[in-house]
């Protein structure tokens, strides 16, 4: 009789185990008219990455969620696919033809988008392989890459969409950039780390029209004081603080709270702007808090977002004092030309020569910088594309007010409400070459018309394909978050499946609902996905992406499928390292789970993610969770080959267990054992330790599931491993060894030990799916089980009867 071996090897084990799950055809779900699915779409990684802690963890979650909900059998589906990253993939090859001596430019845009396609063929599969080996149970025959020519069809559907209702406009407005990279970023794509950096308290002079020979006809314009120092005639100042001085050049007001009775009196009056002697406005905004620094803020509309929201409310000149560069533009000035940095050092040394500092600050804040170049951005006005966020946005708001759409934990509902009260509109524009070109052309000549009264032209623009002769289409690409927020359902086949759910979605709720309760035309058809698998279940990410991405696909959802895009979002927690910092390959705090699973095997890695996911905002990784899972898989293994060694073939177990009985007794316990490999009847106990067995074995049941239930992977974990390694293996099978002696307790013993074995297995297998799926392989031999894999058995029930 063959039987386990005596360690399990994950090294020869994973590799062949995933291959027989591909080869079930278990990942594609079978479509059920009737059933109510079960989906999860994958938070596409960009197609640069690798395989992180961050997405260790959360498809483990995505993966336990999946396999738990198979053995239900629902139809389940798990969406795998990646994103085109379009500011890291361009960097990346721009890297390698920088190796070559040479830049896009020198290619030209369409060998540098060859050249990128190039890389992604020969790079881009590499996280799918390693979500492969980390056992994620996919749909690949859907795998999705968002620079798909059907997925590049639904980008443009919903651009054109959004212009038609007025909801695109070109515009200036204050944006990020990073010099770097030149383009624009969205809030997505900056990373905010703490600087040690100064707080300046500078005075700027109160104005005293006596003084003058005349007043200045508008506080915005540059009328010029006499040379000598401002503060040589007067000693009245407000005082501003600041991280940023070199930003004054560009100054336009001062800004104080309205109920701030330190500043009543100056309210209405104008400042001078130190160095530049223009005359700036004293005003009142409900904006400004009275706390920070001297409750006075200088407001440079061109150069800060907030500052830009305050100049329109007042009506303030925007003057634009650094460019794309980083380098100041103000050319009556003595810093034109400058680094921003070098500029500011000029002007503090110019600051002090006039006496106009008071005081400086050590100060610790947070920057924002680029997520992929790693340099400081700048806030910089820019003529950009918009999305108007304000009509957008409000089905999104009240989905979650009303928790139709839930959040947990709970606390991120109100980060998501604050996020999405204060919403501005969303910069979609970016001067980069590599990602969807916006279907946006322009005249090539004034007053071009177009032959064709059918072809849709605003004034100097044509929106959509086949544009009229005379157009050339702009070198701006879309944000990267502008496609991937299309992701629940452009990978199900928007808008190609039914055009009709684009013209107008929102206001064509009833007829989409009628065309998603439909049933499918043919059993696991996939033109039909849109129709039975939207709206997706369940939606698992990191709370770094959270309010935007996920905020984005809930309005998108509204907004072209009429409905929400899935029923929950899980924030799963931030992985730390051990002291508690940020993971990083570049700084030397990362951990390459990769690594991790060639030294301790896939179940351990996932085991041991999920044991410490016990619901805190943060995980601190230590490696001894991931040693621990080596052991408890260990452990499983040594159980399974005790209870696989008492039981044996079947038959030889019953005829040793009754040579002593008559024959007709020993059949009639040959054919129950029989019946008993092919259900999941619970047996009846025979002592009171049997009795304790079984009643444990049916709170683990029924605690797992509600863990899972309510994302408490944690708890899941402990309740298991606690289960498996003192109620089943410390306590019970000791019992069982001297209970076995008795022929009378034997047969019931060995059956209620494969049953337990067989309950665990199946409430492992989705955290622990390798060597879960290797014991049940080595069961089905010796058809001991009636599934020949443990990924579609059935998921045990609380409900089950006893014998």
């Amino acid at each position: 009789m063959k039987e386990l071996s005596s360690r399990y090897n994950p090294k020869e084990t994973e590799g062949r185990i995933y291959k027989l799950w591909e080869k079930s055809g278990a990942f594609t779900p079978q479509i059920k008219e009737g059933v109510k699915p079960f989906v999860i779409v994958i938070p596409p990684p960009n197609v640069t990455g690798s395989l992180h802690m961050g997405h260790a963890l959360n498809n483990t979650i995505q993966d336990i969620l999946i396999r738990r909900s198979r053995m239900k059998a629902v139809p389940t589906l798990w969406i795998p696919g990646t994103d085109h990253a379009g500011i890291a993939t361009q960097n990346v090859v721009e890297k390698q033809l920088a190796k070559e001596n040479k830049n896009r430019h020198d290619l030209g845009r369409k060998d540098f988008e060859k050249r990128v396609w190039q890389w992604v063929d020969e790079y881009g599969n590499i996280i799918i392989d390693q979500l492969k080996k980390m056992g994620c149970s996919c749909d690949w025959s859907r795998q999705r890459f968002t620079m798909d020519e059907d997925y590049s069809e639904a980008v443009k559907a919903a651009f054109k969409h959004y212009y038609d209702k007025g909801w695109i406009y070109q515009g200036e407005r204050v944006i990020n950039w990073c010099v770097r990279c030149q383009t624009a970023l969205s809030d997505i794509e900056l990373e905010h780390k703490e600087v040690e950096g100064k707080l300046w308290f500078i005075r700027y002079p109160i104005s005293h029209p006596e003084l003058r020979e005349g007043s200045p006809v508008n506080a915005g314009l540059a009328n010029k004081l006499p040379d000598s120092s401002p503060s040589a005639q007067n000693d009245e100042f407000i005082v501003v603080a600041t991280t940023r001085p070199e930003t004054m050049l560009g100054d336009t007001a001062v800004a104080v709270n309205p109920k701030d009775e330190r500043y009543k009196d100056l309210v209405g009056k104008t400042a001078i702007l130190p160095l530049l002697n223009r005359e700036i406005p004293i005003i009142a905004d409900e904006a400004i808090d009275p706390k920070f620094g001297t409750g006075a803020l200088k407001v440079t509309p061109a150069h800060d977002i907030n500052d830009f929201e305050i100049g329109e409310r007042h009506q303030l000149e925007k003057i634009k004092v650094i460019d794309e560069t980083g380098k100041i533009t103000l050319r009556k000035c003595d810093y034109f030309g400058q680094k921003v940095l070098v500029a500011r050092e000029n002007i503090l040394n110019d600051l002090k020569a006039e006496n106009l500092i008071e005081k400086e600050e050590d100060y610790l804040h947070e920057v924002p910088h680029c997520y992929r170049c790693g340099r400081q951005v700048e806030q910089l006005i820019s003529k950009q594309w918009f999305v108007k966020m304000s009509e957008l946005i409000k089905p999104a708001i009240e989905a979650v007010k009303k928790d139709e759409i839930k959040i947990t934990p709970t606390r991120w509902k109100k980060v998501y409400l604050d996020w999405m009260e204060n919403i501005r509109d969303w910069c979609i524009s970016r001067q980069i070459w590599w990602g969807h070109r916006l279907p946006v052309f322009v005249k090539k000549q004034e007053n071009l018309k177009s032959q064709n009264s059918n072809l849709k032209i605003n004034e100097d623009y044509y929106i959509g394909d086949n544009p009229p002769e005379g157009f050339r289409q702009v070198d701006d690409v879309l944000d990267t978050w502008f496609s991937s927020a299309l992701w629940p359902f452009a990978t199900l086949g928007w808008p190609k499946c039914h055009p009709e759910c684009s013209e107008g979605s929102a206001t064509n709720v009833a007829s989409q609902t009628k065309l998603r309760d439909s049933s499918p035309v043919a059993q696991n058809d996939k033109s039909c996905d849109l129709d039975y698998f939207y709206p997706t279940t369940i939606l698992s990410t990191a709370r770094d992406i959270n309010m935007l991405w996920v905020v984005r696909m809930i309005f998108s959802g509204y907004e072209f499928m009429g409905q929400k895009p899935f029923d929950k979002v899980y924030v799963h927690p931030t992985v730390f390292n051990v002291e508690g910092k940020r993971m990083s390959k570049s700084l030397g705090t990362g951990v390459d789970p990769l690594e991790l699973i060639n030294k301790y095997g896939a179940d351990a890695v996932r085991f041991g993610l999920t044991y410490i996911n016990t619901g805190t905002q943060d995980i601190k990784f230590d490696e001894n969770a991931i040693l621990a899972g080596k052991k408890f898989a260990n452990k499983v293994w040594n159980i399974s080959r005790f209870v696989l060694k008492q039981t044996g073939n079947s038959k030889q177990v019953i005829a040793s267990t009754f040579d002593s009985l008559s024959v007709n007794s020993a059949k009639q316990s040959q054919d129950r054992h029989d019946a008993k490999a092919s259900r999941d009847d619970i047996p009846n106990p025979k002592s009171q330790i049997d009795k304790t067995i079984l009643e444990k074995t049916a709170a683990i049941i029924k605690s797992t599931e509600e863990n899972l239930d309510e994302f408490r992977f944690g708890q899941a974990g402990h309740d298991l491993y606690d289960f498996v390694w003192h109620d089943l293996a410390d306590q019970y099978l000791e019992a069982a060894k001297i209970q076995m002696e008795n022929l009378e307790y034997r047969l019931r013993t060995t059956e209620i030990l494969l049953y337990v074995l067989v309950t665990s297995l199946k409430l492992l297998h989705p955290t622990m799916p390798f060597i879960t799926e290797e014991i049940w392989q080595e069961l089905a031999r010796q058809k001991l089980v009636d599934k020949p894999i443990l990924m579609t058995a059935k998921w045990p029930s609380q409900n089950d009867q006893l014998t």
